[in-house]
Formats: structure tokens, sequence, C-alpha cells
């Protein structure tokens, strides 16, 4: 229970590790992929949910008209302070909110998304109706999710290299969370739950992760993410150790150079 607990921890370092490196690895090709289907389907009103350090919202203010209001929320206030300290081209309203207790009215957005931060929700379920009752009839649910560890490959890099560091507790974040979500008919199922009775749409969207050295995903992954926090509770081995530790597994795989991974996910849409 209280890994899990930590696995929504975003503060300290982690905050400016995140968006100098875990940002440009492998959040930015989705983000600019959810802002132009949120353009596509022309709102006039959006509400970002777990926005993070605000790379979906700097790819939504690119592709949509100035007069669209533009909300962002996440229930971490150190991942919604560095958003602001990056900033955006136009005016955004930053706000802490709780995906599970959203503070809107019922009906008050034309569409709600959300990258890569359903799978943090300890009652999915709940999650999804909160999105269904702030969304105006007609309005739409987009969100994604990371697919199978295995088909992402930075991380099952990570995962098995802390695994055989600490082979008596092996560190389980990205296994567990990040890609604990990747069955369709579970999703599927939430999304019913929650109220919505239209039929989700999944579409597959395969990227790639690329960086200058085996050192930046190491420390993207290691760092930058609540996988520190359980790092830092296991060590020794200490969290620089383990971040040597993957950045030589990430050499072997990768070569020397240039990483160049494969990186896949879901995104998922669903009517109002």
């Amino acid at each position: 229970m209280a890994e899990s607990r930590s696995d929504t921890v975003f503060s300290g370092s982690i905050p400016e590790l995140y968006e100098s490196h875990l940002v440009p690895l492998i959040f930015e090709p989705y983000a600019s992929d959810l802002a132009a289907r949120v353009a596509a389907l022309q709102p006039s009103r959006v509400l970002e949910t777990a926005a993070g350090t605000g790379v979906v919202t700097r790819a939504l203010v690119r592709a949509l008209p100035a007069h669209v209001d533009l909300v962002a929320t996440d229930l971490n206030q150190p991942m919604l302070d560095r958003a602001a300290a990056v900033g955006t081209d136009r005016a955004v309203r930053w706000q802490q909110a709780d995906a599970l207790h959203l503070p809107f009215d019922d009906a008050a957005f034309d569409v709600v998304v959300c990258q890569f931060g359903v799978m943090f929700f300890p009652d999915r379920a709940h999650g999804f109706a909160e999105a269904r009752r702030v969304l105006r009839p007609g309005g739409t649910f987009l969100f994604n999710v990371w697919d199978r560890i295995e088909e992402n490959e930075l991380a099952d890099t990570v995962t098995a290299a802390l695994a055989r560091l600490y082979p008596a507790d092996p560190p389980r974040f990205m296994a567990r969370t990040p890609h604990g979500l990747f069955d369709r008919q579970t999703i599927a199922a939430d999304i019913s739950r929650a109220g919505f009775t239209a039929t989700p749409r999944f579409t597959t969207v395969a990227a790639r992760s690329r960086a200058p050295s085996a050192a930046a995903p190491a420390i993207a992954y290691c760092q930058g993410t609540p996988l520190r926090n359980e790092i830092e509770a296991r060590a020794p081995p200490t969290l620089s150790e383990a971040t040597a530790s993957c950045t030589a597994a990430i050499t072997e795989r990768f070569g020397s150079g240039p990483v160049d991974a494969k990186i896949q996910a879901y995104v998922v849409e669903v009517g109002r």
C-alpha cells in the first residue's frame, strides 16, 4: 500500500527532471497527437486533467484557436508550478484539482482530455464518471494509456535492470502503474461503469523515443518519476548507482551512441 501511495508523489526535484528529461523522451509525440485530436473536435471549452508539467497544455495552445477556453489541472501542485514556470504562448488557467473530485459545474466543458494520467486514478470508474459529469451532452472524453511494458523498450529495460539490482524486492513502479492499464476490456468496463453508454474507440499509436545517450533515459526514469521514491526507499544501492546500472543496461541494448527505442500507447475516445 505504501508504494501504491508513493506512485502519485511528484515532488522534490522530480518535476524539474520530469520536464527536462522525460517530456522530450516519451511525452511530446503523444501530446501533439492528442492536441490534434482535440482540435478536430472544434471545442469552445477544454478541461485537461493530470496535466503534469504542461506538455499537452502547450500543444493544445498551439493547436486550438485563441478563443478556446483552456483549463489545465493536476493533483500535484509542484507539477503545475513547473508547468506555469515553463509557460505558454497565451493565457491558460492552471488549477490544482483532483480528477476524482473535479471542482467544476456539470456540463461545463466540450472536451475533457488526459494524457497518461488515468492509470494513477485510485478509482478509475469514479474518475471517468467525473469526466462525464463535467462534459456537455455531445462532448468527448479523450485520453491515452501506455501499452504493455514489453512494447515500450526503455521502460522495460530499466525495470529489468532494477530487478537485477534489487532482486529481493524489485522496484515495479513502471510495470505496476504507467504500464499497468493496457487491457482494453478492463478500460471499456470502467468507462461503462462510469455511465458512458457510447462504445469507446481505441487507436494504437506507436512512436519513437530518442535520446542523445543512454544516460538521459536512465536519469529520466530513475530520477524524474515516482520510481525514484521506490529506489530511495530500498537504498543501498544508492539512486546514483541505480541510475548507473540502468545506463549500462540501456547501452547494452541500444549501443553507446544516441538511443532510438520503440514506445507504444492507446488513445481512447468516448462521447458523452
